[in-house]
């Protein structure tokens, strides 16, 4: 078992800080999600019947179908759902009284209508999309509206697009092929692994920087867990080492990646230049994978996997980590001594102070971290400052932390409830040889649900579709 797995996942304490904790959308953004989707399918199958004059089906798709959504790792992207209307004919797509364009057109028309109706929640609705149409809601997520023709007799659908053809994509054959690959045990750990793999590309890729998708990233995970094979599936640290050897291997000798349900889509959608990219960063994932799980100590495996979790990795108690780690170090290093000093932006006497810790405060302080002991550190030693939110206010907002900066100081503020941490390491050559870790406690009343929405009970009580 990898000396860092209990930082990954915890089967018997869903509250400790672990990465998956870390990366999965809290259970009050799930409901928010839950209680739009529903409401807006709702709406859609309504108004697109009357548009159409056909049945319409609604069916969750994507990362939300295969339970490996992931929560934004910056407060500037958003969750994204994918929301699949299907109208029914019988028949091939050619066989309806209306073309591909013209179910895009209705589903565009029907998201405004549904936008000018609910102002509240609603941020806008995007220009047609080649694909989809999309709305945006004001709380931090995008519905992504894909139209299909659904001939329920054979189970057979193509998607209509803005250029007015009938494409083939079958999303349900992709979630049945994924539900297949493994029993419910191994199942668990490959959406596990998957959700690992989206949070490392989110962090390492901009959207427009040749991100892997999320549906290839799906099925080189299962591919290669299926390569491993079951009695494999281990700790998650030493798994996705794993993985990632196996990965990385296959891409090296053939780059392409075909749809398993459709053997001529290719789901490599990048440029020579992207590709090369991004197996030389998956490269580069497997080194510090390799690293880490070799170290038998969990504190200097979670310092290596931090190198490509940054601050989503949960860090252990600091404290008594490195009282293990100082007895193997060739040389006694003195811990960085930090004051925290912090001031109000709102009330002229708020000013607060502290060593290696500070808080109570209120929202809304600037808070100054200072090494003060500079000379007691070793030299040509590199300090670096990590931000590590906790708590549900700073989970529903999606801003679990961030890289702080370098050198001696370091500038935050206060923001939400809870304790949080400014960790500052100091190391030499690549090495961590000392950390502080400094507590921040905030306080204040708890940023509420942002625009709930009002809907009957009845409607809070229905389950994923």
């Amino acid at each position: 078992m990898g000396s860092a797995a209990g930082l990954f996942y915890s089967a018997n304490d869903s509250e400790k800080q672990t990465l998956y904790r870390r990366i999965t959308p809290s259970d009050e953004q799930f409901e928010e999600q839950q209680d739009r989707w529903n409401a807006l399918a709702d709406h859609l199958i309504a108004d697109l019947r009357a548009r159409s004059d056909y049945p319409i089906r609604t069916w969750l798709q994507g990362s939300y179908k295969t339970a490996t959504q992931i929560r934004p790792v910056r407060l500037s992207e958003e969750f994204d759902i994918d929301l699949g209307v299907y109208f029914r004919w019988q028949g091939k797509p050619q066989d309806g009284r209306h073309g591909p364009k013209t179910l895009k057109n209705f589903v565009q028309e029907s998201l405004d209508a549904y936008a000018n109706a609910n102002t509240t929640e609603v941020e806008r609705v995007s220009e047609p999309r080649e694909r989809c149409a999309r709305i945006q809601f004001k709380s931090s997520f995008h519905i992504d509206v894909p139209a299909y023709h659904l001939d329920a007799e054979r189970d057979a659908r193509r998607l209509a697009t803005e250029s007015g053809t009938w494409e083939g994509s079958d999303p349900k054959a992709i979630y049945v092929w994924f539900r297949d690959c493994f029993d419910d045990l191994a199942r668990a750990k490959v959406r596990r692994q998957v959700k690992y793999m989206k949070a490392w590309a989110a962090l390492k890729f901009g959207l427009n920087d040749g991100r892997p998708s999320s549906i290839l990233l799906t099925v080189l995970v299962a591919d290669a867990a299926g390569a491993l094979g079951s009695s494999n599936l281990a700790a998650d640290d030493d798994t996705l080492c794993g993985i990632l050897e196996h990965i990385v291997e296959r891409l090296e000798e053939d780059a392409e990646v075909f749809n398993p349900v459709d053997s001529s889509e290719n789901l490599v959608r990048m440029t020579d230049t992207q590709v090369a990219t991004f197996i030389e960063r998956l490269k580069s994932f497997l080194d510090v994978a390799r690293r880490a799980t070799a170290k038998t100590e969990e504190m200097a495996a979670a310092d290596i996997w931090q190198e490509s979790f940054e601050h989503l990795f949960p860090m252990p108690d600091i404290t008594e980590a490195l009282v293990k780690a100082a007895a193997q170090l060739p040389v006694r290093y003195i811990p960085p001594e930090i004051k925290v000093s912090a001031v109000s932006r709102t009330n002229i006497a708020g000013r607060f102070s502290g060593v290696n810790r500070i808080g109570p405060i209120p929202k809304d302080c600037d808070i100054s971290f200072e090494i003060t002991n500079p000379l007691s550190l070793p030299a040509n030693s590199q300090i670096l400052w990590t931000v590590r939110n906790e708590g549900r206010e700073a989970e529903n907002i999606n801003d679990l932390g961030h890289v702080a900066g370098r050198g001696l100081i370091a500038h935050e503020r206060s923001a939400y409830r809870g304790t949080h941490y400014m960790d500052c390491v100091v190391k030499i050559g690549g090495a961590t040889v000392a950390v502080r870790r400094i507590p921040v406690t905030i306080t204040g009343q708890e940023m509420p649900r942002r625009n709930p929405l009002r809907q009957p009970e009845w409607v809070k009580l229905r389950g994923r579709r």
